[in-house]
This record gives C-alpha cells, structure tokens and sequence, in this order.
C-alpha cells in the first residue's frame, strides 16, 4: 500500500482521485445494469411473442384404467419378481464379488 500523505494538499490530491475512481467505477456499473435489463426486456419480448404464435398442446387425457387383452391395467407393466437374497447373493459371488 501507499505511504500515507505529508501534507494536507497530497491528502486532499488523493481524496479526489478516490472520489473520482469512485464515480467512474459506478458510472461502469450503472451503465452495465441497464445493459442488461434491456437485453432481459428484449429477450422476454422475444419469447411471449414466440409463446403467443405457438401455445402450448392441451394436456393429454387420463386413461380409464381398462384392463388389455395381457390383463393388465394399459399403462402400467407388471412387476418382475425381485427373486430371493440368497439367489442374488450366489450370482454376486459367481461373478467374482466377495462377500
């Protein structure tokens, strides 16, 4: 860091080089901001117009719940049977895991 002032006048030189970075730094951000609102505002104007010429499909209606001509409920598959410990255990263990 800079050695502090020795005098009242290079106190005073360095307060408004300060002040002036300051300004010019918020003077940037400012500027920055508003950049960005416009491009958000220009890119929200582009999709509700986008939206707007293509709406959205209507929702897909429920099934009944009939059952097919397998006996099942359309829609939902049968479980498979999740087969017993000792059977996945010596499948482990045949495929080279150790337990």
């Amino acid at each position: 860091m800079a050695s502090p002032p020795k005098n009242p006048t290079e106190a005073q030189a360095l307060k408004a080089k300060r002040e002036a970075d300051g300004k010019k730094a918020m003077a940037e951000y400012e500027a920055n901001a508003e950049a960005v609102r416009a491009k958000t505002e220009k890119l929200r104007a582009l999709r509700l117009a986008r939206d707007a010429a293509n709406p959205p499909a209507p929702p897909k209606a429920k099934s009944t719940g009939t059952k097919s001509a397998t006996g099942t409920k359309s829609g939902k598959s049968k479980k498979a049977d999740p087969g017993k410990l000792s059977d996945w255990i010596k499948k482990q263990q045949d495929s080279g895991h150790s337990y």
